[in-house]
């Protein structure tokens, strides 16, 4: 086929990264589930509340401790008192985290399940400008990062947060001149952190990005280690990952480092405020401007908020990864969609003849490249037209075009009278079925692979269709015959027997279209010939398109269609145009359409 992807709408591209539009769509995608994160807040602030009067209750104790009409039941009931804050306390934020735990684990399934749906939803134009790895990354590797980095921040940084309000409302009922100078260590922490955030949060954007590219050489190693090493291609494989494995390494170093000196550079400026509180605080003590509890619950107040200052700094190169890696997950979910025209979707076929008619279609990949400028073709019910001509001519492309695979530009396609863009895609495939050159199958027993397209089919009639295309014989030579598990895409099946499945699959389907891309390509002349009588059996009453190479498929259509550049050069039985001596004659005259063996 054909086919050239549009660079320009690869995912990945390199454009300005927005966070606070990536934390709205990460707002707007927790929908009904904001009801709960207010539960979570109303929580955290209980939670808080509890855990900054503690000190201040402590203090108390202490006072109680030291002073003239010591009294032990005071005392006691004093502790009892901090006891129980600290017990509601604990008891709050478990709740919280509890909460925030099953917000954040239904993020990740909304997501994971709006990725899913997406891809259904996309072209396949979209596709072809895509590596298959890069996009597996997004659904997998970058979700992932979101939940996880998430799970960790969420339930932490509003806690963080709220103490860190709380513990200074307190320093400044306490004392204000120990409080301001809380406050200035506070400042001067935020700055430097807000300064290495900048610095780091394009290199996680890199190194998410660099993850994706990586992850495609692998996928792409992995899928075709046979054609690797049959081409001796695997120094170079190893080194395309050694450079990309070098640039993810630069990267997620270069985020790392610069994420790790935020907490180091945050508590050597708490360590320096707490210092000068001490000594500024024992001063006023000995003036009595402060009490011995009062000093106790401020240091334990100075300490409380340290803590909080500099996790909520290392956190934010969580924030920055998670926001990263949400953008590019974004960017899948917002791919251009095709047209709704799907309400209602369903598998109920429609009632149709199988007259397909071609008129006046115009369709290019790219605006700048020609394909089909001017392409008209009709197919009577019942008929078997084969579409032959060399290579890029656009032959799967005209019958992607009929599946509506794409949208052709100008012209119409009808099926019995009625424009295609008029149906529903699923209504409208419901009445093809069609095989590729290249087999599909997938984890599970030879049953389900056969009954694929009609899940609900009885194990006689899948019998039946396989026994039709020749399938019959060797899955009964398999261990446990059609409830056989195939794995790795059926690899312990043999190419030609993977093909006549795939055939088997389409017959099942019972439809009054076929259409056959090379689907012979890869069945041996004995094998071909066998199923040549159950296609010829099969194509009674049914329009079939068959695009193939060798004459022996081709020679016997109701009508030969002879493609070039796009166009539809030929049309006729094979007597016609080889007595014509054109292009199909010249085709086959130089090879490319196969003798008969």
């Amino acid at each position: 086929m054909n086919k050239i992807g549009n660079p320009g709408a690869a995912l990945g591209g390199e454009k300005p990264k927005d966070t606070r539009k990536t934390a709205l769509a990460i707002w707007q995608a927790l929908g009904a589930s904001r009801r709960v994160l207010i539960v979570t807040v109303l929580l955290s602030i209980g939670s808080v509340v509890a855990s900054t009067i503690g000190p201040w209750q402590l203090g108390k104790a202490t006072d109680l401790l030291v002073s003239e009409g010591f009294s032990m039941a005071a005392l006691v009931r004093q502790l009892l008192i901090v006891a129980v804050i600290y017990l509601v306390a604990s008891l709050l934020n478990l709740a919280q985290a509890w909460l925030v735990n099953e917000l954040v684990q239904k993020l990740g399934r909304d997501l994971r399940g709006r990725a899913q749906a997406k891809l259904s939803r996309v072209p396949l134009s979209w596709f072809d400008a895509q590596l298959r790895g890069e996009v597996l990354s997004r659904f997998t590797n970058d979700i992932d990062n979101v939940i996880q980095n998430l799970q960790q921040v969420a339930s932490q940084v509003l806690l963080m947060l709220l103490t860190i309000l709380g513990v200074l409302a307190m320093m400044f009922v306490l004392s204000v001149p120990l409080a301001i100078v809380s406050i200035t260590a506070i400042v001067i922490s935020l700055v430097l952190t807000r300064l290495l955030t900048r610095a780091s949060g394009p290199q996680f954007a890199a190194q998410w990005r660099e993850t994706g590219r990586l992850n495609a050489t692998v996928e792409e190693s992995f899928t075709s280690q046979t054609l690797i090493r049959v081409f001796g291609a695997r120094s170079r494989i190893e080194a395309r990952f050694a450079e990309q494995n070098a640039a993810l390494t630069k990267a997620s170093q270069s985020a790392q480092i610069l994420a790790s000196l935020i907490q180091p550079v945050t508590m050597f400026v708490t360590n320096l405020a707490y210092v000068a509180v001490v000594v500024a605080g024992a001063f006023r003590v000995l003036a009595g401007g402060l009490s011995l509890g009062e000093l106790q619950a401020f240091i334990q107040y100075i300490r409380q908020i340290g803590q909080p200052v500099s996790q909520l700094g290392s956190m934010v190169a969580q924030v920055q990864s998670a926001l990263a890696s949400a953008e590019r997950v974004f960017e899948l979910l917002d791919a251009p969609e095709l047209a709704l025209d799907d309400a209602g979707e369903g598998r109920a076929k429609l009632a149709v003849t199988g007259h397909v008619a071609f008129e006046h279609v115009r369709f290019r990949y790219q605006a700048d490249r020609p394909l089909f400028e001017d392409v008209s073709l009709e197919a009577q019910p019942g008929q078997t037209i084969a579409i032959v001509g060399p290579t890029g001519a656009g032959k799967t492309t005209l019958v992607n075009l009929l599946m509506r695979f794409y949208e052709i530009d100008a012209g119409t396609i009808r099926l019995d009278g009625t424009d295609i863009r008029e149906l529903p895609r699923s209504a409208l495939r419901s009445v093809i079925a069609m095989v590729l050159q290249d087999t599909w199958l997938f984890t599970g027993t030879v049953h389900d692979n056969l009954a694929y397209g009609r899940p609900q089919s009885s194990r006689e009639d899948v019998i039946a269709a396989a026994r039709r295309c020749h399938v019959d014989d060797f899955v009964r030579t398999l261990p446990k015959g059609y409830d056989t598990v195939l794995e790795n895409a059926g690899a312990a099946l043999s190419q030609g027997q993977r093909q006549l499945m795939t055939i088997a699959r389409a017959f099942l389907l019972d439809t009054p279209i076929l259409i056959l891309d090379e689907a012979t390509s890869s069945v041996d002349t004995r094998t071909e010939m066998l199923i040549q009588q159950a296609m010829s059996e099969l194509r009674q009453g049914r329009t079939s398109f068959v695009i193939a190479h060798r004459l022996s498929t081709i020679r016997d259509a109701d009508l030969i269609v002879y493609m070039e550049a796009g166009n539809v050069r030929e049309t006729g039985t094979h007597d016609a145009l080889m007595a014509r001596k054109g292009g199909y004659w010249a085709l086959q005259r130089g090879g490319n359409v196969a003798p008969t063996a």
